[in-house]
This record gives C-alpha cells, sequence and structure tokens, in this order.
C-alpha cells in the first residue's frame, strides 16, 4: 500500500471470492505492489462460474467450460498485473464455508507470509459469497498466527487487513478510511479488467468509480500537493488498527 496506510513493503496476498473481484476491486494495489517489487498472490475460492458468468450460459456453454474460460480470463487480468494466481475451486452461488477451505487458506498465509493482506467486506446483501470469503479470510489469518495450529511454515505475524470496495457500497455499510492513488498503473488496471470479457459491462463501472475516488483523495489530500489532474484511485476500509509512533 502506501505511506498513508502505515504498511510496509512486501507480500500481498488477495483473497477473493469470485475470478473476477480481485480485478475490479484491487487490481491498482496489486500493480503498485508488483512494480515496487514486493510479490503479490492471489487466491479466488472460486471461478464465479455459476454467479458470474451470465453472458458463457447464454452462449450456451457448460459448467466445466465457463470454468475454463473463467480460469483464462483471471490468470490472463493477474498476468496483466504481474501477481501469482491460486484457484480453489470450492464453488459459488452458494460459496459454502468449510473447515477444510479455512484450512487451506492457512496453508496460504503461512506459505506467503503477508504483509498485507485485501479481502471483501464482512456485509453484501447482494452477495453472499462476498462476506463469506471475507469471514474465512479472517478465520484463517487468525488460525495462521497459532504456534500450535498443524500447517507448514512459522505463525504469522499480524498483517493489516484492508476490504477492497464492494460494488454497491452504500447497501454494504462501506465507509472507506483509506484512499490509494493508483494514478501510475491504472492503465495496467484497465488492461487487466478488459482481460475479463465474460463481465464487460464492469469495465467502464470501475473506470468512472477509480476516477470519482481520485477525486476523493485529491480533496483529503489538500492542495498544491502535486497531485495529477487525472488522479485515480481505490477505496479500502482498514479493519485493524494501525499500530504507529507518530500521528500522521
Amino acid at each position: 500500500m502506501s505511506t498513508e496506510t502505515g504498511s510496509t513493503a512486501g507480500p500481498l496476498l488477495v483473497v477473493s471470492a469470485h475470478a473476477g473481484d480481485f480485478v475490479w476491486r484491487a487490481a491498482g494495489a496489486i500493480a503498485l505492489a508488483t512494480e515496487r517489487g514486493d510479490p503479490a498472490k492471489v487466491v479466488c475460492l472460486s471461478f464465479g462460474e455459476r454467479g458470474e458468468s451470465a453472458r458463457a450460459w447464454r452462449e450456451g456453454r457448460d459448467l466445466d467450460e465457463i470454468k475454463l474460460l473463467r480460469r483464462a480470463e483471471a490468470e490472463a487480468a493477474a498476468a496483466e498485473l504481474g501477481a501469482e494466481i491460486e484457484f480453489l475451486d470450492a464453488g459459488d452461488y452458494p460459496l459454502i464455508e468449510s473447515p477444510e477451505l479455512v484450512d487451506r487458506l492457512v496453508r496460504v498465509y503461512r506459505d506467503v507470509a503477508p504483509a498485507v493482506v485485501l479481502t471483501h467486506p464482512l456485509a453484501d446483501p447482494y452477495n453472499g459469497d462476498h462476506p463469506a470469503a471475507a469471514r474465512m479470510a479472517l478465520q484463517a489469518r487468525v488460525l495462521a498466527q497459532a504456534a500450535g495450529y498443524d500447517a507448514p511454515g512459522e505463525p504469522l505475524g499480524a498483517p493489516p487487513v484492508f476490504f477492497f470496495e464492494p460494488h454497491q457500497p452504500e447497501q454494504c455499510d462501506f465507509k472507506p478510511n483509506v484512499l490509494l492513488d493508483i494514478t501510475p498503473v491504472f492503465e495496467r488496471k484497465r488492461r487487466a479488467m478488459e482481460r475479463l470479457p465474460a463481465q464487460r459491462h464492469m469495465w467502464d463501472y470501475y473506470t468512472d468509480l477509480a476516477r470519482r475516488r481520485g477525486v476523493q483523495l485529491k480533496r483529503n489530500a489538500g492542495p498544491n500537493l502535486g497531485l495529477a489532474h487525472a488522479t485515480m484511485a481505490e477505496a479500502y476500509v482498514r479493519l485493524y488498527p494501525q499500530t504507529t509512533g507518530v500521528l500522521s
């Protein structure tokens, strides 16, 4: 992230319910991480094959075809961002929470040892898969910290968790307290979005959203800071308190 979040550079982990979520909501953060040389890993719990692939279903494709299609799209988007991607193929609509799935995430945490974690917020009345993914991501983070938890690797520290912006923020009680300047990498985000033609209707929506969040970033950054006129931004909510020796 940036100095605004108080976080330090290091591995970035993104836990995404569906194959496209990480692109719309966090591609800017991912691109910034990889451009500064930090590794980024995306874990997609599902391909979004049932609930977020309407175009493919209308074209008459079957379930296995749609999974392959969405995998290929998400892999291409991750490649644009320089991120590693892993699919847990847990199914969607609904995404069922389970101890087994949480354990798989614990092992990812231990392997990646993230400095920052991004995932969905805990409320979304339009899509239960999103809060389900968030709950499992948070539970896995806590378990990965436990010295006695039976998983390879060292116990996790306490990486900050940021919730990325849901599609209908007002209905999800999403009130951003972090605005991330993604202006230098927005074109990479746009290219990553365009790797997801199954959800083409989202491209311009998230371009417009980045522009609006950019206006808010400039307003909150104060005047005369040399920000680009066409500043683009992503919005986040930090879950745990920032720890610092200096208030800024």
